[in-house]
C-alpha cells in the first residue's frame, strides 16, 4: 500500500481574502492542520518580511515533525527570506513556483524556454544551498509543451530539487490526459512527483484519482473552498477506494468534520473568500498579537493608505486598547486611525462657532476660523446644527469636501458626558478621518471635521 503525501494549502487559500486572519486564528489553523494529520503545511508566500517572519517562524516552531513549505518567490533575495521564515522547522521546504507553458512564461516573466531553464535551476540551486528540501513547482503544467516540462523536471532533479509538483492551474485535462501527464514526468525524474488539481470542471477529485493511478506520490489540497482540491474528498477517497487504488494516507477523517469544520465556521466568512463590500458589519480586526501588516491590510479595507509611521503608532494603540479588551472592532480602528495616524499642524484654528436650531426654525451655524493669523467667518443653514456647521465651515475655508462617514458617540455618562465625534473626509479620491471631544456634540463635531481638513491641507502643501 503505498502512501500518498497530503501537502495542505488552506493557510494559502486564506491570505488570498481581503479580510486577514489574526496572528492567533492563523496559529490556531495551523495547529488543526497538525491534528488531522496533513504531512505538509504551506504558508502564503512573503509580502511583509519582518511580520511574516514572527508568524511562519512562530507555525514552524511549533509545527513538530510535520512539514512546513513555504513560496521561495523568483528572487535571491526572496529566497533568502523565504528561508529565515521556516528555518526554524525540523522538516522546512522551499518551492520554486515558475511557469512552464508558453502563454504564462511569455506574460509574466517575458521569458522563453531556455530563459526560464536558466531562471529555475539558478533558484533551485540558491534554495538547496539554504535548505535540504526543495520543490519545484510547474505552473501552468498541464498547458505546457511536453518535452519543456519534462526537461526542466528534469533540470530541477539535477540541481537537487527534493520533488516536483504539475500544476493544473487551468483545469483543462480531463482526468485520462491528466493521469497519462504524469506518467510522463514520472518515467523522466526520479524524485516524489505531486499534483495540484483545479475544480474549474469539477474534476478535481477524479484527476486526483488519475494521478495517483499514474504513480503520484503525492496530493496539494486545502479544507477552504478555492476551486481546487478539497482535503475532505482526499480523506473520503482513501479512505473508501484507497484498497482498490493501491493507497492511503494519515488523514484522520473524523476531525476534517468536526474540528476543522467548526473552527472554519468560526473564521469570518470574508476571510475565506474575496468580498466586495469593504465597510461591512462590525468585524473584529485586530487582537494583541497583531502585527503591523495586520494592521495595514485593516486599514486598506477600511480605504485609508497609511505610511509605515503611522501603521506603527496605529498598531501601538490597538495593543493599549487590547490591554483593556480582546479586540479591536471596525468603528474602533477608525478611531484610532483618526486619534493617531496623519496627524498634521493645524492650519485652521476653531475661533468660535455658534448654532441655532429649533422645530419651528431652520437651523444656522455661525463658523469663526483662524488661519495665518486672518480671520475666516462662514454662516450657513443645514439638515440640522451639525449639518449648518460643515456647511459654515467650507463657506468659511472656500471649498467642498465630500463626507464619506460621520459618527458620534457619549465617550462617560451622565448629564454633563463627553461626546466623541468623527469625520471622513475624501478628497482626490483619498479618506482623511478626525476625531473630536467635547461636552457639547455640535463642537465635537466641528473639531472632528477640521481635524479632518487640517490632514488634507499638510499634504496638499506637502
Amino acid at each position: 500500500m503505498k502512501n500518498i503525501m497530503i501537502s495542505d494549502q488552506t493557510l494559502r487559500m486564506l491570505a488570498e481574502g481581503k479580510t486577514p486572519l489574526l496572528f492567533r486564528e492563523k496559529t490556531a489553523v495551523a495547529a488543526e492542520l497538525k491534528k488531522i494529520g496533513v504531512d505538509r503545511i504551506e504558508l502564503p508566500p512573503v509580502k511583509h518580511f519582518k511580520e511574516d517572519r514572527v508568524i511562519c517562524s512562530t507555525i514552524a516552531s511549533a509545527a513538530g515533525e510535520m512539514g512546513i513549505a513555504i513560496p521561495a518567490g523568483d528572487t535571491e533575495k526572496s529566497v533568502d527570506e523565504a528561508w529565515q521564515c521556516v528555518s526554524g522547522a525540523s522538516r522546512p521546504c522551499l518551492i520554486v513556483e515558475l511557469p512552464v507553458s508558453t502563454l504564462k512564461m511569455e506574460y509574466t516573466y517575458h521569458l522563453k524556454d531556455k530563459a526560464m531553464l536558466k531562471k529555475a535551476t539558478e533558484l533551485i540551486a540558491a534554495a538547496k544551498a539554504l535548505c535540504p528540501v526543495v520543490e519545484f513547482a510547474a505552473l501552468d503544467a498541464t498547458r505546457a509543451d511536453p518535452e519543456f516540462l519534462t526537461s526542466i523536471c528534469k533540470a530541477a532533479q539535477t540541481e537537487g530539487a527534493s520533488s516536483v509538483c504539475l500544476c493544473d492551474d487551468d483545469g483543462c485535462l480531463l482526468p485520462e490526459d491528466f493521469g497519462n501527464l504524469v506518467s510522463m514526468v514520472k518515467q523522466s525524474v526520479s524524485v516524489p512527483v505531486y499534483v495540484r488539481c483545479s475544480d474549474a470542471l469539477s474534476l478535481a477529485s477524479a484527476n486526483a484519482v488519475a494521478a495517483v493511478r499514474s504513480g503520484a506520490d503525492g496530493l496539494k489540497c486545502a479544507c477552504t473552498p478555492g476551486g481546487g482540491l478539497a482535503t475532505d474528498n482526499v480523506s473520503k477517497l482513501l479512505k473508501n477506494k484507497g484498497e482498490e487504488l493501491g493507497a492511503a494516507c494519515a488523514l484522520d477523517s473524523l476531525h476534517i468534520h468536526s474540528d476543522i469544520a467548526s473552527m472554519l465556521n468560526r473564521l469570518d466568512a470574508a476571510s475565506l473568500q474575496p468580498t466586495t463590500d469593504a465597510n461591512d458589519g462590525e468585524t473584529v480586526y485586530l487582537d494583541e498579537d497583531s502585527t503591523i501588516a495586520d494592521v495595514s491590510l485593516a486599514a486598506q479595507k477600511l480605504g485609508y493608505e497609511l505610511t509605515e509611521e503611522d501603521l506603527g503608532k496605529v498598531l501601538k494603540a490597538v495593543k493599549q486598547v487590547c490591554e483593556r479588551k480582546s479586540t479591536v472592532g471596525k468603528r474602533e480602528l477608525e478611531a484610532l486611525i483618526a486619534s493617531y495616524a496623519m496627524q498634521a499642524p493645524s492650519a485652521y484654528h476653531l475661533e468660535s462657532y455658534l448654532a441655532n436650531c429649533g422645530n419651528k426654525t431652520a437651523s444656522l451655524a455661525h463658523v469663526t476660523l483662524l488661519r495665518d493669523g486672518q480671520v475666516l467667518s462662514g454662516v450657513s443653514d443645514g439638515d440640522g446644527p451639525i449639518d449648518a456647521s460643515f456647511r459654515a465651515i467650507e463657506q468659511a475655508v472656500g471649498c467642498h469636501f465630500e463626507l464619506d462617514d460621520f459618527q458620534i458617540q457619549a465617550v462617560t455618562e451622565g448629564k454633563e458626558a463627553l461626546g466623541a465625534a468623527l469625520v471622513k473626509l475624501r478628497n482626490s479620491g483619498k479618506l482623511y478621518s478626525g476625531n473630536g471631544i467635547s461636552t457639547d456634540i455640535v463642537g465635537a463635531s466641528i473639531r472632528a471635521y477640521l481635524n479632518a481638513l487640517n490632514k488634507i491641507v499638510f499634504e496638499e502643501n506637502g
